[in-house]
């Protein structure tokens, strides 16, 4: 059975209802979103529909892409095209199987728990000791067939470190996705097919990404369509001149096979549909596709350390306005170079909003791993407000103000958390303080994105910017989020006889010396006020920016 005949995708309808789709019918004009059991697998399903896009896509240029923008394709054309690769997306039988280790079966191996697919799922060591606190045990024991290859796919993409041998993706353990997300198109809601085509790459473009296009046998591109040694030698490494520029997208660092012997009847744990062919368990192996190399990945922001390139992992603290310019634009600094997703970059580029009336959002996501353990999934849909219709040259320029009022938010937050810290605690208490941050960057969100959509059409529009009033304007909020943090929803609000007077006078003295003081008015390109003398020095934080 192939996944790209079978209706298995989860779907929301523009009337609110739910449905399941064939690949075949992504272009339904009434659909809107995926709508799976879990906000990785929608994370998943996406990539999987752009990667299954990008592979058939008869768009060669820009303006080839732009008719099937305009005008979607109907089911059966998309079943034409589908037709020639439908056998490298059968998931079952004796044969090849989708993102299955070609090799191994079920024999090969102790049978382990299909849970073990979840990403959240608690492990050995958590199991052993009682250590599953949030994530239960028990919770998921069988999977219909399609979930059971939904939650392997989820694996392959995110491929966490999982213990000797048992390999991370092309993009490292817990990788960050950004995709465009239109939501109008000329006035109109999105429908999914416009969200997904803005993903996909004019086959020109695409092949920049690197990668042999030359190697065009089957598993050049789909990994698990012969013995993984077809690719790799024994205790070696896979680089991408070694395979198809496709690969990028059907990575498979795992060596997993599915038991689809060993089935139970019943309801699915996730998706509760009723199947006889539950799958319970499965077999793996170590020493899978060890990915190295000048891998680029089209939906991954990356980061340059030295002279390589590494792509950027969720961290603690969630992803917010203080990523949207490495996300959207790209950093060039001193100590921080970024440059963003290649399906960004080329869209922005190109001036899609413009030309297509679409009104653009940034959706971020992806785990934030602590090795082989999941700390938390993080997700956001971040504004755009227009920048494509902004040139490269004026995006350019808008670069020094978003960084300044980023890196001034940055040293406020620290100013703040000190602060609390010193008044509760005093002296050097350890402890993780990132609620202070968390609740700083939350209250500041708002006039951020209003501040940059100013930005941006004074840069569209060519209007006058004066950026010393906007950023002085910028201090003044910061200034009071603080100080509104550190006196009415934190110190302030505890209890009188359980706290120390003179230790929180202290603090709050030092954080209005710190927000007042030359440090934050440097990181915002203020002048200094006229006729001021040099004011105490802020404190040091030795906070980095994340």
């Amino acid at each position: 059975m192939s996944l790209l005949d079978e209706r298995w995708m989860h779907v929301r309808l523009r009337d609110g209802g739910r449905a399941l789709l064939a690949p075949f019918e992504l272009s339904r004009p009434d659909t809107v979103a995926f709508d799976a059991a879990r906000p990785d697998f929608n994370g998943a399903l996406f990539q999987f529909a752009v990667a299954l896009l990008q592979t058939i896509t008869p768009a060669r240029t820009r303006r080839d892409w732009r008719a099937w923008f305009a005008a979607p394709p109907d089911a059966d054309t998309l079943r034409a095209l589908f037709e020639p690769i439908a056998p490298h997306f059968v998931y079952d039988g004796d044969g090849a199987r989708f993102m299955q280790d070609h090799a191994l079966r079920a024999a090969d191996g102790e049978p382990v728990a299909i849970a073990n697919l979840l990403i959240d799922s608690p492990g050995e060591n958590a199991l052993r000791n009682n250590g599953d606190f949030f994530t239960k045990r028990g919770r998921i024991s069988r999977l219909c067939p399609h979930c059971a290859v939904l939650a392997l796919y989820t694996l392959q993409v995110n491929a966490p470190s999982g213990g000797a041998g048992h390999r991370t993706g092309l993009r490292g353990g817990g990788p960050l996705t950004t995709l465009l997300r239109p939501e109008t198109v000329a006035g109109e809601p999105a429908s999914l097919w416009q969200q997904l085509w803005l993903n996909v790459l004019p086959e020109s473009q695409f092949n920049e990404v690197g990668g042999d296009r030359n190697r065009d046998e089957p598993i050049a591109r789909f990994p698990w369509r012969g013995p993984i040694e077809q690719l790799q030698s024994d205790g070696g490494s896979l680089a991408p001149t070694q395979v198809h520029p496709l690969h990028v997208y059907w990575a498979m660092p795992r060596r997993i096979r599915l038991d689809l012997d060993a089935v139970a009847q019943g309801t699915c744990d996730l998706c509760g549909a009723t199947s006889d062919r539950l799958v319970t368990q499965y077999v793996t192996r170590n020493y899978g596709l060890n990915y190295k190399g000048a891998w680029n990945h089209p939906l991954s922001p990356y980061y340059q350390v030295k002279d390589e390139w590494l792509p950027l992992h969720p961290q603690p603290g969630g992803i917010g306005y203080r990523h949207w310019q490495g996300f959207v634009l790209g950093i060039q600094a001193d100590k921080q170079v970024r440059r963003a997703a290649k399906v960004v970059t080329d869209f922005l580029d190109d001036g899609i909003e413009r030309n297509q009336r679409v009104e653009l959002r940034l959706w971020a996501f992806g785990y934030d791993m602590d090795n082989m353990k999941p700390r938390c999934w993080y997700e956001s849909v971040m504004p755009l407000h227009a920048i494509g219709e902004c040139g490269a040259s004026e995006r350019e320029l808008m670069r020094g103000d978003i960084a300044a009022w980023v890196a001034g938010a940055e040293l406020a937050a620290s100013y703040a958390r000190n602060a609390v810290k010193d008044a509760w605690f005093g002296g050097d208490a350890r402890g993780d303080y990132g609620f202070i941050d968390a609740s700083f960057w939350s209250r500041t969100e708002p006039d951020f994105y209003a501040l940059l959509r100013e930005r941006i059409a004074a840069a569209r529009d060519g209007g006058e910017w004066d950026a010393v009033a906007r950023a002085l304007a910028w201090r003044s909020l910061l200034r009071r989020t603080a100080l509104r943090l550190f006196d009415d929803e934190l110190v302030g609000a505890g209890a009188v006889h359980a706290q120390n007077p003179a230790r929180i006078k202290a603090a709050h003295e030092q954080l209005t010396r710190n927000l007042d003081g030359p440090k934050l008015r440097d990181v915002l390109h203020l002048p200094a006020p006229a006729g001021s003398a040099k004011p105490k020095p802020a404190r040091k934080t030795g906070r980095k920016a994340d």
